[in-house]
């Protein structure tokens, strides 16, 4: 009886959490097929009349062109800096050397920088590489700052699948880039899963590197895309909020393919090996 009603109470929790996320979302959903008049009179009530002129004119006014560019940015860079991290990972975690110590401080260190106090000397740099008002420089600047934690992710993993896995691979007469490729990734796509979605969401929601280093409006991403939908004196609510529903159903979408394996990353690392 009492094992019940704990779970009654963990279940509530859970409803309750659910509905705080959902509800805001579905608010949005349905607010997007109202005007502006509908919006302010009636926030919380069905629209009179179901209408898709908002998606439709926010599509048409831009948002197609910001969508695109922040899926090129935001998958390259989780790409690449997934990559990366997955790579620097495996010798800090599985593989001994003089200077490990000194390259995970170092790392780790990257943690502690705030990326508002690179503004500048980024800005510097992207000029003097000539890859101002350019995708690349957004891709390379935000997968720099994705791979401290990324890598952070990747290595406590690594720590945790059993070393006799690479015993036995060494004593098969494997090298350490097939014991890499063949047995460790293989073990850890469910923590590659977190970091590429953690990635994913950082970088798709990332605005001040965005608006500093990009001019061109063709080339703007959807944070800064969405800031020209509010003028100086009037703004269309309604609009507004049909963008940002059309802007968030990428990130929406990344999540439900990959949260079995977001949900294992999660728990994997708990247990050793």
């Amino acid at each position: 009886m009492k094992n019940k009603t704990i779970h009654a109470i963990v279940y509530i929790i859970f409803i309750l959490f659910a509905a705080i996320i959902i509800l805001p979302m579905l608010w949005m959903i349905i607010t997007g097929f109202k005007t502006n008049q509908e919006l302010f009179l009636s926030p919380f009530k069905l629209p009179e009349q179901w209408s898709f002129q908002n998606y439709i004119d926010a599509w048409n006014q831009g948002v197609g062109v910001y969508l695109s560019n922040s899926v090129i940015i935001t998958v390259a860079a989780t790409a690449l800096s997934t990559f990366v991290s997955c790579l620097a990972a495996y010798p800090l975690a599985r593989l001994p050397f003089k200077t490990k110590k000194f390259w995970i401080y170092l790392i780790m260190g990257g943690l502690m920088l705030a990326p508002q106090s690179s503004v500048i000397s980024l800005f510097k740099m992207v000029r003097m590489a000539g890859l101002y008002d350019t995708r690349t420089s957004l891709i390379l600047i935000n997968a720099a700052f994705r791979i401290p934690f990324a890598i952070f992710l990747i290595m406590t993993f690594y720590k945790s699948i059993s070393y006799s896995l690479d015993e036995s691979a060494y004593i098969d007469g494997a090298t350490t880039w097939q014991i890499f490729r063949k047995i460790i990734v293989p073990l850890s796509k469910p923590i590659i899963a977190s970091s590429a979605i953690v990635s994913f969401r950082a970088v798709w929601n990332e605005l001040m590197f965005a608006n500093i280093m990009l001019q061109s409006t063709d080339k703007k991403t959807v944070p800064v895309g969405l800031m020209n939908f509010q003028g100086m004196t009037t703004t269309n609510w309604t609009l507004v909020v049909a963008s940002m529903v059309i802007a968030s159903l990428p990130l929406v979408i990344a999540f439900l393919i990959l949260q079995k394996q977001f949900v294992r990353g999660l728990t994997a690392g708990s247990v050793k090996g």
